[in-house]
């Protein structure tokens, strides 16, 4: 996608040819920055503190991370604790360990010797294809949006999203907002309402500054506004994303999705949700089995910001003694949402109709 005209995915093979390169989430809105990944411990950090996020990211991340170490050490040993290490990192995105267990799977039978140049086709594969995947989604989207166009009278498709699911959460094009720009870019008129998206604000820091890149119409709101706004009738879909999706169509996202699933079911919006099927976890029926990852209470206390003088700063929101609580996701069962668009169309949530549109994997 671009930033002020220049291409950029979110991760990318460095010049040297084998250390990586992404850009540093944790600097944005206020800085663009790309950061070098020089070893596995530094791919397991970018995991772990954030500076990379979204499932899809995640994975690619972890997948060249499991690169970085059999660049370094390609012992069978080496490969086991690499593994070890980046599934550690966060426990609720499941592109992690199907990315990890991709790589493990075509690594663990080569000698030593092959498994460095094999570590880096099989990374730079599952980017390729998660661009692919990602555009697809934006493909079957699109019609969505085209849709609800030709059913307007007048004025922009108004989407409601949350959090960030945009490219910056994959390795380009996004999931949830992929529809959004491929819908943009063929003439449609859309607006965006981005929630801000307490804690960590990755609508109002992330969404916000991509849309605003690309130059897409948006809109950022407090997270507790948008029922107010499906009432007035503000908004005609909503579109999210997902960090795991049970084999029965329950999704697992940013913690506030399932609130906003049920306004968007009192108001009769359609929900959607935008996903690659590598997100989906094809072992869980339930999606309350999924771990919920607990984040620091320091998310919620504090907030960052721009002063007046352009200095950014970490500022307390608290009063002193107050314990912050964060969990992380939350899960909105199947009966909330009206569609999964995936990378082969747009399936209703349900065992059977995942299971028809993705056989190899149900089986």
């Amino acid at each position: 996608m671009n930033v002020d005209g220049t291409h950029y995915r979110t991760i990318w093979l460095a010049e040297d040819g084998w250390s990586v390169e992404i850009i540093d989430q944790t600097r944005l809105p206020f800085e663009f920055v790309t950061v070098p990944l020089k070893n596995v411990d530094d791919a397991a950090t970018a995991i772990a503190d954030m500076w990379v996020r979204g499932a899809p990211l995640i994975g690619a991340t972890a997948a060249y991370g499991m690169a970085l170490a059999m660049q370094a050490d390609s012992s069978d040993e080496h490969l086991s604790a690499a593994y070890e290490k980046l599934l550690a990192t966060r426990p609720t995105a499941v592109n992690l360990r199907w990315a990890l267990d991709e790589m493990k799977s075509l690594l663990a039978p080569l000698s030593a010797n092959e498994r460095s140049k094999a570590a880096y086709d099989l990374a730079a594969k599952i980017c390729d294809d998660d661009v692919e995947m990602c555009s697809s989604i934006g493909d079957h989207g699109h019609a969505l949006i085209a849709d609800a166009h030709a059913k307007k009278t007048d004025g922009p498709v108004n989407i409601l999203t949350h959090c960030n699911a945009g490219w910056l959460a994959t390795v380009d094009w996004g999931t949830a907002l992929a529809p959004i720009y491929k819908a943009f870019d063929a003439g449609i008129p859309v607006h965006v309402w981005v929630d801000e998206t307490r804690p960590r604000n990755q609508g109002a820091s992330l969404t916000a500054w991509e849309l605003g890149r690309h130059g897409v119409p948006h809109t950022v709101i407090a997270d507790n506004a948008g029922g107010h706004l499906m009432q007035e009738g503000r908004v005609d879909m909503c579109i999210v994303g997902t960090d795991r999706t049970t084999a029965s169509g329950d999704v697992c996202n940013k913690i506030g999705t399932y609130l906003k699933a049920l306004a968007a079911f009192d108001n009769d919006v359609p929900f959607y949700v935008g996903l690659p099927s590598p997100t989906i976890d094809w072992t869980l029926d339930d999606g309350m089995d999924i771990p919920i990852e607990e984040r620091s209470g320091d998310e919620v206390t504090k907030i960052q910001g721009k002063t007046p003088s352009g200095d950014v700063v970490m500022v307390e929101l608290v009063p002193e003694g107050s314990a912050g609580g964060n969990p992380a996701f939350d899960v909105t069962p199947r009966r909330l949402v009206t569609g999964l668009i995936t990378e082969r169309g747009v399936s209703e949530p349900s065992k059977s109709a995942l299971a028809a549109m993705f056989p190899e994997k149900a089986s």
